[in-house]
C-alpha cells in the first residue's frame, strides 16, 4: 500500500444503514479520487438491498485493529464522509468508541484534523426509509438516536447533514474550497 499519494482523496465510509444508501452510492459515482470503507454491516446491507459501488480502492473491516487508517497518518485524505450513518455509529462516535473501522475512521481522521462530514440517519422525530427490496418504511427515531446526533454536531471538524441536499452540498462547496486553497 502506497503511503504517499501525489493527490489528497476523499475517505467515504458506509455503515449498516440502507437509509438512502442508493443516493449516497450516486454521489460517490459522480466524485473522483474516492476510497470506500465499509463496515461489516456496510458490506452486508450492499448485498441485501443488491447494491454495486464503483469506486477506485475499497477497505473492508477485516482486522482488529483497523489496519487502514494508517492512511490518516500520511496525510493521504483531505475530507471523511460517512453517509449513510446508522444510529448505533452516531453514538459509538459520540461516545468516542473506536472498535471498528468506520469509527476508527472518524476517531482518526479528528486526531489528524481532517474533517468529517456526517449524514446521520435520524435527523427527524419521524422518517421514511426504503427497506431491502426498494419499498419505503416509516421510522420513528428513539429520543436517544435524536440526541445523539444534536451532540455530534458540536464535535470539532464535524459537520452534520440532515438530508440529501444538504450532503450534496455539503460535499461540493467542500471540493471547491479545497480547489480554490490549494491554487
Amino acid at each position: 500500500m502506497a503511503l504517499k499519494e501525489e493527490k489528497k482523496r476523499l475517505a467515504w465510509a458506509l455503515t449498516g444503514s440502507g437509509h438512502y444508501l442508493k443516493e449516497c452510492l450516486a454521489i460517490i459515482a459522480g466524485l473522483e479520487d474516492v476510497d470506500l470503507f465499509l463496515s461489516r454491516a456496510a458490506a452486508e446491507i450492499l448485498q441485501q438491498y443488491g447494491y454495486q459501488h464503483d469506486v477506485g480502492r475499497v477497505f473492508q473491516d477485516k482486522t482488529a485493529s483497523s489496519v487502514p487508517v494508517e492512511l490518516f497518518y500520511h496525510g493521504v485524505y483531505h475530507t471523511v464522509v460517512i453517509a449513510p450513518t446508522s444510529s448505533n455509529t452516531v453514538a459509538k462516535m459520540v461516545c468516542g468508541i473506536s472498535d471498528n473501522l468506520v469509527t476508527n475512521i472518524y476517531a482518526q481522521a479528528g486526531k489528524c484534523r481532517v474533517p468529517s462530514i456526517v449524514f446521520a440517519c435520524d435527523t427527524a422525530p419521524e422518517l421514511e426509509s426504503e427497506a431491502p427490496r426498494e419499498h419505503m418504511v416509516k421510522v420513528w427515531p428513539r429520543r436517544i438516536d435524536l440526541e445523539n446526533m444534536e451532540k455530534l454536531k458540536t464535535f470539532e471538524e464535524t459537520i452534520v447533514v440532515a438530508d440529501m441536499a444538504e450532503l450534496d452540498a455539503t460535499i461540493r462547496k467542500r471540493m471547491e474550497w479545497l480547489k480554490t486553497s490549494s491554487s
